[in-house]
């Protein structure tokens, strides 16, 4: 296993001894188990104890990191009988934002995400995730099909934010984002965001608008990235740190300030650690609010997104 981040390298000694036993128990023979049992109880305590830990920067790095699982992990993983649906019936299809029809425990529901590549060649066709207005519109089209069956919404949000190009500004980057927003606020069937990665300004607000939002607990949802904020507040990237600590875009920060609903946890050493088990943690998070919202009426629905988006930053007096 390769550690990218600069926080994981204490597991690499560990990682090292148990290849090397493992190896020589294949070439001599030998039986090491003994001697490896204890080694992987150290591995998994001392990755628990560093991410039980983590600075605000460290959950971005861990958000981004290259092998976390995307959008289209968790779809083959957490649901069943994928249909994917593409283009937005007006300019083309947006690799970015993939959605389709699926089951979740037998259930219809229309999954909706962002998707970022692995390798080169594929983060050129998703545009590393960035989507561009026909991305939101396509999305917004299987809203709205999903509405007209009465079936759920889930939206999977893991991006930097909208793309930024010129020919995204001159198809209208901010009227599609604007137009989701609004129409998301008055869908009338249940709308379930989960934040798996990085959510990034009003490129994952696009996404959103829904009646519960959940956030994996090493994701992070902020209005900038703490590059970009410290480069425009500091007049310099390097004060990332400080940026990432006061945006509060950590799961924890925003729970307490009623921005998301539930925090997910990760296996030790985050999703990109155990997939398969972050995609099942995930199937049995969205199992209660999918009850919850299909059991309201479309009045009492609407009426409770409207109010859940009202009373954020809203002051009280003591």
């Amino acid at each position: 296993m390769a550690f990218e981040l600069d926080f994981e390298k204490p597991l690499l000694d560990l990682v090292r001894q148990i290849a090397h036993l493992k190896r020589l128990a294949v070439e001599q023979r030998l039986d090491v188990r003994s001697e490896i049992e204890p080694l992987e109880l150290r591995l998994t305590e001392l990755r628990r104890d560093i991410y039980r830990d983590l600075t605000p920067m460290q959950r971005v790095q861990v958000a981004r990191h290259p092998r976390r699982p995307y959008a289209l992990d968790y779809i083959r993983n957490t649901f069943t009988d994928f249909v994917e649906l593409k283009g937005d019936r007006l300019f083309r299809d947006d690799p970015a934002i993939v959605g389709g029809w699926a089951r979740l425990d037998g259930q219809p529901a229309m999954v909706i995400g962002q998707q970022k590549g692995r390798d080169t060649k594929e983060n050129l066709y998703r545009n590393f995730g960035m989507p561009h207005p026909e991305g939101y519109r396509k999305s917004l089209r299987l809203m709205r099909m999903a509405e007209r069956f009465r079936s759920p919404i889930i939206t999977l949000i893991d991006t930097p934010g909208a793309y930024p190009g010129l020919g995204a500004e001159e198809r209208g980057q901010a009227e599609a984002i604007a137009r989701n927003l609004e129409e998301m606020a008055r869908i009338r069937t249940p709308l379930i965001a989960v934040v798996i990665g990085e959510g990034g300004s009003g490129g994952a607000l696009a996404l959103g608008l829904a009646d519960r939002v959940l956030m994996l607990e090493n994701a992070v949802y902020s209005v900038i990235s703490p590059e970009g904020c410290a480069a425009i507040l500091w007049k310099d990237a390097s004060q990332k740190e400080r940026a990432a600590k006061a945006l509060r875009l950590t799961a924890e920060d925003l729970l307490e300030l009623g921005i998301i609903d539930t925090i997910i946890p990760e296996p030790a050493g985050g999703a990109h650690a155990e997939p398969k088990t972050a995609s099942i943690t995930l199937r049995n998070a969205l199992t209660t609010p999918l009850a919850e919202l299909t059991a309201l009426s479309d009045e009492s629905l609407l009426a409770a997104r409207a109010e859940k988006f009202r009373s954020m930053g809203r002051f009280a007096e003591a």
